[in-house]
């Protein structure tokens, strides 16, 4: 960020250089960039983020107000992806070939291929504006968090990429489970295609869909940044593109660390899961 043209001052320019160079040294940025990196090291062992060189507070004052909102989004996010790409997975198995097979993989190749803020600002037309002057009732918020109708659209947005990929996933798990002989035995002894399903198919079909989520808590927090900025809502990704524009050094580097050691726990979290789902995955070692 040092070799970004621009200064972490707002209005730098116009001010006197004696200042400039005294607000500098308030920061340390006049030092060496080594001397500032070991600086900053030593501040985040002892738990300090440092201050936002844009508006002056904590970094982790910051990190604390703005993050909650993220991470509501990204849960939102996270559970609509997860049980709408499971049934569309599962109806797209089932139907192999046919029209549903078809719609659902339709669906989550748009969702491939089409940006989160270009989902974001199709529904916001549609959805949002075009809705709204056609029934004169705001059913969705265009932007803002501030109640349940605002919440819907930037959380659909954001799901979408998510929700596409583990309905491919869970499709392809699906048809390899449903060709096993366990699913064969089911049907000769005269079991309902419902409970061959959910009874045995989807419990061992899930398991590839578990084992991605960690990366995608890293893909749903990460477009946050973008969804937050079209949407206008106070999480961190909206500081985290301001500071990046605003060459906020500190709150950079602070909010990089923080989504690191969140996405490690999240992958952390992902691994136990999948251990406590599938009791032939170990969490711990043995001696043989």
């Amino acid at each position: 960020m040092h070799l970004v043209p621009g200064d972490p001052f707002i209005g730098a320019k116009a001010i006197p250089q004696a200042t400039k160079d005294a607000m500098y040294a308030k920061y340390g940025l006049d030092k060496p960039l080594f001397v500032q990196f070991v600086l900053y090291v030593a501040n985040v062992l002892h738990g300090d983020l440092g201050i936002s060189l844009a508006d002056k507070r904590a970094v982790v004052d910051i990190i604390g107000q703005a993050f909650p909102v993220s991470l509501d989004l990204g849960i939102r996010s996270l559970i609509f992806a997860f049980i709408v790409g499971l049934l569309l997975g599962i109806v797209a198995a089932v139907h192999r070939g046919k029209a549903g097979d078809t719609a659902a993989m339709l669906v989550a190749l748009i969702g491939v291929s089409v940006p989160s803020f270009i989902i974001g600002a199709l529904i916001q037309y549609f959805l949002g504006l075009k809705l709204f002057q056609a029934t004169g009732v705001r059913v969705f918020a265009i932007m803002g968090w501030t109640g349940f109708n605002s919440k819907i659209l930037p959380a659909f947005a954001l799901a979408f990429g998510s929700m596409a990929t583990i309905s491919r996933l869970m499709r392809t798990s699906m048809l390899d489970v449903l060709s096993q002989d366990y699913i064969k035995t089911a049907k000769a002894k005269g079991l309902s295609q419902t409970q061959i399903i959910w009874k045995h198919a989807v419990r061992n079909a899930i398991m590839p869909v578990v084992t991605v989520l960690g990366p995608l808590v890293a893909a749903v927090l990460t477009g946050a940044f973008v969804v937050e900025n079209i949407f206008a809502i106070p999480g961190l990704g909206k500081y985290f593109v301001q500071c990046v524009q605003s060459n906020d050094y500190t709150v950079i580097s602070g909010t990089t660390l923080f989504y690191g050691a969140f996405l490690v726990f999240a992958n952390l979290v992902v691994d136990i899961v999948y251990g406590l789902i599938d009791p032939r995955v170990k969490l711990t070692g043995g001696k043989e």
